[in-house]
């Protein structure tokens, strides 16, 4: 790809070009990664150290009790880890229509019901069992450190922390860990989590079994029984994350790679496979139009993936079946280029009768690529923390329904819809770039429109991430960035889209991080990108 490194964008970042890469939210988790590279380790081993560090730095959005999905390039394939929780055997549709009413229709939002399993730990520790160089207990070091000495809130995660507090400074364990002030740090102010340190230690010693079937499992279920959930000592022991061959979509001469259901990366993957059926590199990058027609095939991809994607067990139709290309053809038919539409579901099995977090990325000079996302989900999740070793538990519960007749029924053991999405692009079966765009739903709509700015109209990955977004709500419901060109905004309304302009630098339209492999990893290496949303950093050598 011959990139215009000329940014259009207003930006804070410049492209960082190097050999071992890191990029992440956080200039102190990308550091953490830095460190194992430069001590001999690999991509997998910095991925992981500043995944770990990630739980201290940014617990606005994971913690040691989040979820994972991984993609990994090891040299010579892609291999995909879904360490996304499941459900207590405790819980079914009953267990919380007793406990909340029969009108219930999903389970709480808040609080230890809404608490699958976590499986963060368990992706670190089988990632460095099968592909790790350095001992474990030193990947988890940085963010020991960090615990238990303290760093200065940035700006941005200063923001989330006080917008998130006040719904959750009731839940059990929340206060003492992140308002010990009895309000959320300010901006430089020193934030130390010395319990999350006493865990990690924990977890670097057992690599990773202290948290299923050790101490830190113990102290989960007697907090979860104490404070009316259901988790005992048996779900954590029962939960293994899964190694899957991610799934795939060929654009325009790259294969985009998603790990595929209970996840939502299907959906960028669809939408995809829609936008191929027109010219955008005929259109200007930041015009109405081109924008508009990657919205009308979010919006049909979307309205499949709400209706379809599950655990794969439960779906009644396949992910094969809703990335079939004739099916994508057709669906791409109902796009008018003149005017937005709302879209119902279709369906994929015709075509065969007639034929959301945080983002991380790490390369090295040997060829290795890792594509990982973990999260807490809602911010800090269901607000609950483990106090003796800070714990910060996830509410991926909450993604489930209480409705019989939805294929994301809840059951004990089953895994939720889940929203966090790491990708990887290839071409010809080499790799080309790992990315991935935080931030809920706004994930594969991110993956969308970075993708579409990079291959069909050459902008550099920083540029890509630096353009102004649009995000998909509801029906004709569209939020657009304060940045976004007022002609272009003008534009989209003229189309029927119905907008709301939001500044908001965090959430709403995501965050991204990008490694594209340059040539030879230890000649030519790669560049690398990170957003100007988040407090992140690029660093490499």
């Amino acid at each position: 790809m011959n990139f215009n490194y000329t940014n259009p964008y207003s930006s804070t970042r410049i492209p960082v070009f190097a050999r071992n890469v890191v990029s992440t939210s956080h200039p102190l988790a990308s550091q953490a990664g830095l460190r194992m590279l430069l001590a001999g380790g690999n991509a997998v081993d910095a991925a992981i150290a500043t995944a770990a560090a990630l739980t201290i730095t940014e617990p606005v959005s994971n913690g040691l009790g989040g979820d994972a999905y991984v993609i990994v390039w090891d040299g010579q394939q892609l291999h995909g880890l879904n360490a996304s929780g499941r459900a207590p055997k405790a819980w079914t549709p009953d267990y919380f229509k007793r406990k909340y009413g029969a009108d219930a229709v999903a389970p709480p939002k808040r609080g230890l019901d809404s608490v699958t399993v976590p499986g963060a730990i368990s992706a670190w520790a089988a990632l460095s069992e099968r592909f790790g160089k350095l001992p474990f207990a030193d990947l988890l070091q940085p963010a020991i450190e960090l615990a238990e000495r303290g760093y200065g809130v940035p700006p941005i995660v200063q923001q989330k922390w006080a917008a998130g507090s006040p719904e959750l400074i009731a839940q059990p364990g929340f206060a003492q860990a992140f308002a010990p002030r009895g309000r959320a740090p300010q901006v430089g102010e020193l934030f130390q989590f010395p319990s999350a340190a006493k865990g990690l230690r924990a977890i670097a010693a057992s690599k990773g079994a202290a948290f299923y079937s050790g101490e830190i499992a113990q102290a989960l279920e007697k907090f979860s029984l104490a404070n009316g959930g259901s988790h005992t000592v048996q779900d954590f022991a029962d939960y293994r994350p899964e190694w899957v061959t991610p799934i795939a979509k060929n654009y325009r001469g790259y294969t985009v790679h998603e790990i595929g259901p209970n996840g939502q990366g299907i959906a960028a993957l669809m939408a995809l496979g829609m936008v191929e059926h027109f010219d955008l590199s005929g259109l200007p990058a930041d015009s109405p139009q081109a924008m508009h027609l990657q919205i009308e095939a979010m919006k049909l991809a979307f309205a499949d993936v709400y209706r379809y994607v599950a655990e794969p067990a439960s779906m009644v139709v396949s992910a094969e079946q809703m990335l079939n290309a004739d099916y994508l053809a057709a669906r791409a038919k109902l796009i008018d280029p003149n005017r937005a539409q709302e879209f119902a579901a279709g369906n994929p099995t015709d075509v065969h009768r007639r034929g959301g977090t945080v983002y991380l990325t790490t390369a090295d000079a040997g060829g290795m690529m890792v594509s990982l996302i973990q999260s807490n989900y809602m911010g800090f999740g269901s607000g609950c923390v483990e106090p003796t070793f800070g714990i910060s538990l996830q509410n991926r519960g909450h993604g489930f329904s209480l409705q019989a007749a939805s294929p994301n029924v809840v059951a004990p053991g089953k895994r939720p819809f889940h929203t966090i999405i790491p990708a990887f692009l290839t071409q010809n079966g080499q790799p080309v770039m790992s990315f991935g765009v935080m931030g809920a739903n706004m994930q594969p709509q991110g993956h969308l429109q970075t993708l579409a700015r990079m291959i069909d109209w050459q902008q550099s990955p920083q540029a890509a991430c630096d353009a102004p977004r649009w995000r998909f709500n509801a029906g004709l419901e569209i939020n657009v960035e304060a940045s976004m060109n007022p002609a272009a905004v003008q534009g989209l309304a003229a189309l029927g889209h119905r907008m709301e302009v939001i500044n908001d630098p965090y959430q709403d339209f995501g965050a991204g991080q990008f490694i594209w492999r340059l040539g030879n990893p230890a000649a030519e290496g790669y560049v690398a990108a990170s957003d100007t949303r988040r407090d992140g950093q690029a660093v490499g050598f």
